[in-house]
């Protein structure tokens, strides 16, 4: 665990390694997800992690930006994200604060293990997509009693989310009640689909 925490126990690794889980970024991607972070020190870890192995860079097939990706080493600490995530609904959840960014991957990838530990097994396969203002989509599957997580869409939803990053921030946060849909997060898909998606995420519904 020691050398572990070596390599990526510094401020700002496991942040880069939870923004590239979902496929490769550009340095302006990550400086943007990142909002604290400065380009020199964003630099400096990402050579740090290319040095033990678990960035990689991903020469441009046009123009002149670099693109980054994670090495197989580097998705192996995926499990490990999802954890730390886990650890921090459990014990450090708040709503985002008031002028606080809220960027996607790491609110899906919350999403994803929310899932993951408190809904339980569904009774049948599911797609749900999440559409974001300014975003591209991204999919969340339940199938052979696994959920996966990923960007884009596709037409073979069951349904679609329509919502804000902060919107849904602050439902998946909430400690009371949450209700769907609501004025902020709007639902697309038939009556079954949309009662499973509630019953996923413990949430009542509202009445049309």
């Amino acid at each position: 665990m020691a050398r572990a925490l070596e390599i990526v126990g510094e401020r700002w690794s496991l942040l880069v390694v939870r923004d590239l889980i979902l496929g490769p970024q550009r340095f302006t991607d990550l400086v943007r997800s990142l909002a604290d972070i400065t380009a020199t020190r964003l630099t400096d870890r990402l050579r740090q992690l290319e040095a033990a192995g678990v960035v990689t860079r991903q020469p441009p097939s046009s123009g002149r930006e670099v693109w980054y990706r994670l090495t197989d080493a580097g998705l192996d600490l995926a499990p490990v994200v999802e954890a730390l995530t886990l650890w921090g609904m459990n014990h450090a959840l708040e709503p985002p604060r008031r002028g606080e960014a809220v960027h996607p991957t790491p609110l899906m990838i919350g999403t994803k293990v929310f899932l993951r530990e408190h809904c339980g097994p569904l009774r049948r396969p599911a797609v749900w997509i999440w559409r974001f203002p300014d975003d591209g989509p991204y999919t969340i599957r339940y199938e052979v009693g696994a959920w996966t997580l990923a960007r884009g869409g596709g037409d073979n939803a069951d349904l679609v989310v329509e919502t804000t990053l902060e919107a849904w921030a602050r439902f998946l946060s909430a400690r009371g009640a949450r209700t769907l849909p609501g004025k902020e997060i709007r639902l697309a898909g038939e009556a079954a689909a949309v009662g499973l998606f509630a019953k996923a995420f413990a949430a009542e519904m509202r009445p049309k």
